[in-house]
């Protein structure tokens, strides 16, 4: 039991916001390429699978970014008791429990169509060199936002068998958007990251955060707009369309306090509902 309790805690299963911060762009996608007039039951197939997938490789992600980032764990107030930075989880352990992950990945994997398998393998490199980029560049946030959001291309590709202009547009969108909640998440930390030398984007605009919000947001929007009119959405989705408008600028931004790391967290966990509510908006637009 005190095993499986580790392994709970090492792979963050209790903190569900970084699964379901992977699936949401997996659920875009899939949305909106998927063919409502036919059965309904491969759309929820497919939704599954790709939530397994978010857990899985979310959780080996996260067994991948300790073991790398131990040194710096043990330095940081917040991380300083993880499994493997206090010791109490072996790297070798760490590195059977990712390649056991990986390989029930693999497993769900297999369901998709060949093409998606192909793209699907193609990101293994970006996911398993994120935790490395924060010793080397300030931007780390945008690699978390290619590795994060690239599901949602997957799950474009997983119905259509194809790639188009509307998954790449909003794929980039969301890259924005992770650049935007993930530097939020950074300020938790900010202290220490400057003190031991870690970069991010939220030690890059500590001055003016809240206006690298603001563009990454709009971006994220604009995107949203742009693809509602390639795929010819309804009039009732821009109705819709004000809800996730005022919970980026309105509710995160403005109610931001970048100097308290519980507003931080806060903050930025209000996302998974955001992707649920993109979600709401694109089935809205489709029907």
């Amino acid at each position: 039991m005190k095993q499986l309790s580790l392994f709970i805690e090492l792979t963050r299963l209790k903190k569900p916001i970084g699964f379901m911060l992977l699936f949401w762009p997996c659920a875009w996608g899939l949305t909106l390429a998927y063919d409502f007039s036919n059965n309904l039951n491969n759309y929820f197939f497919y939704l599954t699978l790709f939530f397994l997938g978010a857990v899985l490789m979310r959780s080996a992600g996260c067994i991948v970014n300790d073991m790398l980032d131990k040194e710096f764990d043990k330095k940081v107030f917040r991380t300083k008791n993880r499994p493997i930075a206090s010791g109490k989880v072996s790297i070798k352990l760490g590195f059977t429990y990712t390649i056991f992950l990986c390989l029930m990945a693999l497993l769900v994997l297999l369901n998709f169509n060949t093409f998606t398998i192909i793209l699907a393998l193609g990101s293994m490199p970006l996911a398993f060199s994120y935790p490395l980029m924060k010793r080397y560049t300030y931007w780390p946030q945008l690699f978390l936002g290619i590795t994060f959001n690239y599901g949602l291309i997957l799950g474009w590709v997983s119905t259509a068998n194809q790639i188009e202009l509307v998954p790449i547009i909003l794929y980039i969108g969301a890259i924005f958007w992770t650049l935007g909640f993930d530097t939020i998440y950074g300020y938790q930390d900010i202290k220490d990251d400057e003190i031991i030398g870690v970069k991010s984007t939220s030690i890059k605009f500590k001055k003016n955060p809240k206006l690298f919000l603001i563009i990454c947001y709009s971006i994220f929007i604009i995107s949203i707009i742009i693809i509602s009119f390639i795929m010819k959405f309804n009039s009732t989705f821009y109705l819709f369309l004000i809800i996730p408008i005022l919970h980026l600028f309105l509710y995160q931004i403005y109610n931001f306090e970048f100097k308290d790391p519980k507003n931080s967290l806060k903050t930025f966990k209000t996302n998974n509902l955001l992707g649920a509510i993109i979600l709401f908006n694109i089935l809205i637009g489709k029907t």
